[in-house]
């Protein structure tokens, strides 16, 4: 039988998804935003509040790139802001590989960055494993760069053949998920091992409209089959966003957050205090309660922040227009 953790109870206590104050070592909670402040980012989607912001946030799959490629504007867009001197940080719910190699796939593609321009979930949960609960013996569902990392982190990784001994189970992105690995994971987490998933997203986007199934949907599995629901590492949940935050080096009221998930881009990135921008080129889709703003394309996002800027700065004189 897997080794039973002190945390069990506190991991079943809650229903659904389960945050990251199911156990001990609770964070304080963020600032919230005044309501007056609140009430003015969101009064019909006016945008005047983008030439106060000082730092962006963008999640990369659908909102960057699709794929193997950028969409339009985005490398434009990145360039112009960071010309003008505001902040720009990369939050990606990644659960197949770090911060790392999504820098490297960024500057092949046109966006200079390098590691700390980059917040993914993958690289997180190691740490907030080892933060909530200690070293543990762990099988992680993920590919090879998941293994590395957790026994970075100080864990002691076991393999699919030693789910008995687990004491902790963790999900990423698993190319090679199938029904034996299914089983010795819904297994170790019926018999007490604590149940950590990199995030909660039903779908991985391999392709402009393709997708394989994501992180969330394996994790769903072996809940299913378990009766245990996972704590998840990535957006919507907030040790992301305060990374990110920090990263930008600026408080949540003077950021934004730009994606086109609204459960976790968008929700997340309100319940953290930021300016929240939805992309979403559905003309019939009204603006969201979640979202600050609603845009068409970064495009469009890039010409109202133009717009904005000089608004607030009449005398700045900035390049890079979008076409």
């Amino acid at each position: 039988m897997a080794a039973t953790l002190w945390g069990r109870q506190r991991l079943e206590k809650t229903n659904g998804v389960l945050d990251l104050e199911s156990s001990g070592n609770s964070r304080e909670p963020m600032s919230a935003r005044s309501e007056a402040g609140m009430a003015e980012r969101r009064a019909s989607g006016d945008p005047s509040s983008l030439g106060e912001i000082r730092g962006f946030a963008f999640d990369l799959d659908g909102t960057i790139w699709a794929g193997p490629t950028l969409l339009p504007g985005a490398a434009e867009l990145v360039a112009n802001l960071r010309g003008a001197g505001l902040g720009v940080v990369f939050a990606s719910n990644q659960s197949r590989h770090g911060s790392a190699l999504l820098a490297r796939r960024l500057t092949a593609m046109g966006i200079d960055a390098d590691d700390s321009d980059v917040v993914a979930a993958f690289d997180l949960v190691g740490d907030e494993i080892l933060r909530r609960l200690g070293p543990l013996r762990v099988m992680p569902l993920g590919t090879s760069d998941l293994a590395d990392l957790l026994e970075s982190a100080g864990h002691k990784v076991l393999s699919i053949d030693e789910w008995a001994g687990a004491q902790a189970v963790v999900v990423g992105n698993d190319p090679l998920f199938d029904f034996g690995r299914l089983r010795a994971a819904s297994r170790a987490v019926a018999a007490g091992a604590a149940f950590f998933a990199v995030n909660m997203d039903a779908r991985f986007p391999v392709a402009e409209d393709q997708f394989d199934p994501g992180c969330g949907a394996l994790a769903e599995a072996i809940a299913v089959a378990s009766g245990v629901r996972p704590i998840s590492i990535g957006k919507p949940n907030r040790p992301l966003f305060e990374v990110t935050i920090a990263r930008l080096g600026h408080s949540a009221a003077e950021a934004a957050m730009v994606g086109d998930n609204l459960p976790s881009d968008i929700a997340g990135g309100r319940a953290a205090g930021m300016l929240t921008i939805w992309l979403d080129d559905r003309n019939n889709v009204p603006m969201p309660p979640e979202a600050d703003l609603k845009v068409g394309s970064l495009k469009e996002l890039h010409q109202l922040w133009l717009a904005q800027r000089r608004a607030h700065s009449p005398s700045s004189h900035l390049s890079g227009e979008p076409g």
